[in-house]
């Protein structure tokens, strides 16, 4: 059985700069897809998942930077590379075509020699890439990274069906809350260790969000870690009988299920040692001593004895 080739579209309204590389990419046994302009090739990924994009930076209408950020909106599309070509190589054109969501830049008139050896480049960094998020989906991970404004680069199918939930809509982009969040912790380095958020996605608040920031792995690449959770009613009771924050009662909950810290901290996504730290804090608000008197406590409240 032959392997397929790996597609790469063409988008360029010069039809000679299209025939140069189409000629030379199907020599190099790739299959060819063209567009000449950015509305066309926008109509055709919506068809075809190309494994990487070449993309004249000016075109007339809709121009290639634009294109780009049109295409990193759709899910299969936001780990394709896309490349620019451009005769404009001063550094705010360049930055202007990293910024729209390229990974790099050729100038023209293009060497179709040199197109070819930065496509094999960029699609083996994409396949390792892929082959790491596949290995994170099938264990079930679910993770995301996101920019400081919000726009997600890459995330796990799991992350994305639970942030299309919040949303309420195909919208894969952070809720608006999560991304003021990740803004500040971003100015507060100290915070943002172990730091989590959890955001209502339900009027009667009775599904949440839990966001935990797992840290900064590239200059504007912030790590998450998401999950959905509906409110347990033990909880919302030991939250208001005991005048306890949502996270201590969540902690509270699971100590009186008899769960260790390593136990609830894998549950919650939290660190045995903030656990530790909740319990702390919780013992001083509720006057107890130790994991015996709380559970006691806990189970008195939840029979309705206290």
């Amino acid at each position: 059985m032959t392997r397929p080739s790996n597609i790469v579209l063409v988008v360029d309204d010069s039809p000679a700069t299209l025939g140069i590389l189409n000629e030379a990419l199907e020599k190099a046994g790739y299959t060819v897809l063209v567009s000449q302009s950015g509305a066309a090739a926008l109509t055709l990924v919506d068809r075809v998942t190309p494994d990487i994009v070449l993309m004249d930076a000016l075109m007339p209408g809709l121009d290639g930077f634009e294109t780009c950020r049109r295409m990193k909106r759709n899910p299969m599309l936001r780990s394709v590379p896309i490349i620019f070509m451009t005769g404009l190589t001063e550094t705010e054109h360049v930055l202007h075509g990293l910024d729209a969501g390229g990974v790099d830049y050729v100038s023209k008139p293009v060497t179709p020699d040199e197109v070819i050896a930065r496509i094999g480049v960029h699609l083996a960094n994409a396949r390792l890439t892929r082959s790491a998020q596949i290995a994170l989906d099938t264990a079930g991970r679910f993770l995301l990274a996101a920019r400081l404004d919000g726009q997600i680069l890459w995330s796990t199918p799991q992350a994305s069906r639970l942030i299309e939930q919040a949303n309420g809509a195909s919208d894969i982009t952070l809720p608006v809350a999560v991304t003021q969040w990740l803004r500040g912790l971003a100015d507060n380095p100290v915070a943002s260790r172990q730091a989590s958020l959890t955001v209502a996605f339900r009027e009667d608040g009775t599904h949440r969000l839990l966001v935990t920031y797992i840290g900064q792995v590239g200059p504007d690449e912030q790590l998450l870690r998401v999950a959905t959770e509906q409110t347990d009613s033990n909880e919302s009771l030991l939250r208001e009988r005991l005048s306890v924050t949502t996270r201590e009662a969540e902690v509270l909950l699971w100590v009186s299920r008899g769960k260790s810290n390593r136990d609830i901290a894998e549950i919650l996504g939290l660190s045995p040692r903030t656990v530790n730290k909740h319990l702390e804090q919780m013992f001083e608000k509720l006057g107890v001593e130790n994991r015996a008197s709380a559970t006691s406590l806990a189970l008195r409240t939840l029979q309705g004895q206290n």
